[in-house]
């Protein structure tokens, strides 16, 4: 189990973190927040490239900056843009990602040729790296980081950039590895989320605002939300959180406290939690 416990982070006089508590077994957590609150500074920190200014980081009880290598050798970290050599193949990538990682030479072919069938890269495991789509360059980083057989995967913005066709592609692909794993991936895009993640970390103020299911985290607001035609007055104790186009034309999605007038109620989804969590004054 990976488990933060009262972790605080500071620079300088700027708090990124304070007092953040989370624990993560198996299965795949979504890191989700606007710009700015905190989730790069946490993925940092699970990743040992910050340590925080006070609290701790345990793997299986054991602290990660006392275990060193023997954590990293578990972790499998995908940042948003990772480096690679335009001119070499996803196979010649992989065996100079496993020489690195002091993996024996046997072993590491065995593994490369099972994750570039994993991430659906084996008919193209001979082209130039140069050559690839930005959805399978992400596929050839996520099996770069799967090369050590990592019990702790984490995705820093897996879906940037890439098509619907890719980010579906991508979804599944998590599906299948987060079995046996812990997964932790932050992304911007709130349908991938929503459909990847079991459990979605949201912060606020720096601080953590909730570890819950997508469906527990848009009960919140069960009740709450309901469709107006578009362009009509948003009153007092109202918050506009978007517009659609429904059957009678554009419709827009209101917040509401109390039923508007001419109102239909709407079921929230987790777009219009993420607005009304974060909306203008609450963030």
């Amino acid at each position: 189990m990976l488990s933060v416990e009262h972790v605080t982070k500071r620079y300088g006089n700027f708090t990124a973190l304070e007092d953040v508590s989370l624990s993560f077994g198996p299965g795949v957590y979504g890191l989700l927040a606007p710009n700015g609150a905190g989730k790069t500074t946490l993925i940092k920190m699970l990743t040992t490239l910050l340590f925080p200014t006070s609290g701790q980081i345990l793997w299986n009880g054991e602290d990660i900056r006392a275990l060193d290598e023997k954590y990293r050798a578990i972790l499998g970290y995908l940042p948003q843009e990772f480096g690679y050599y335009p001119y070499y193949t996803p196979r010649q990538f992989l065996r100079y990602a496993a020489a690195l990682q002091c993996i024996p030479r046997r072993e590491a072919e065995e593994r490369i040729e099972r994750l570039l069938k994993l991430v659906g890269l084996e008919d193209a495991a001979n082209r130039r790296l140069r050559q690839f789509s930005g959805g399978m360059l992400q596929r050839v980083g996520i099996a770069q980081a799967m090369l050590n057989e990592p019990e702790v995967l984490i995705l820093d913005e897996p879906t940037a950039g890439l098509d619907p066709r890719e980010r579906v592609r991508f979804r599944n692909l998590i599906h299948s590895l987060a079995s046996d794993r812990i997964v932790i991936l932050s992304t911007h895009i709130v349908s991938d989320i929503e459909t990847i993640a079991g459990q979605i970390v949201m912060f606020r103020d720096h601080k953590l605002y909730c570890c819950d299911s997508p469906a527990s985290i848009c009960a919140r607001f069960q009740g709450q939300i309901f469709e107006v035609p578009a362009g009509t007055a948003v009153q007092s104790g109202q918050f506009l959180l978007s517009e659609r186009q429904g059957e009678q034309g554009p419709v827009a999605r209101l917040l509401c406290g109390e039923p508007p007038e001419g109102g239909v109620p709407a079921a929230p989804g987790l777009e219009d939690a993420f607005l009304a969590i974060y909306r203008e004054g609450a963030v």
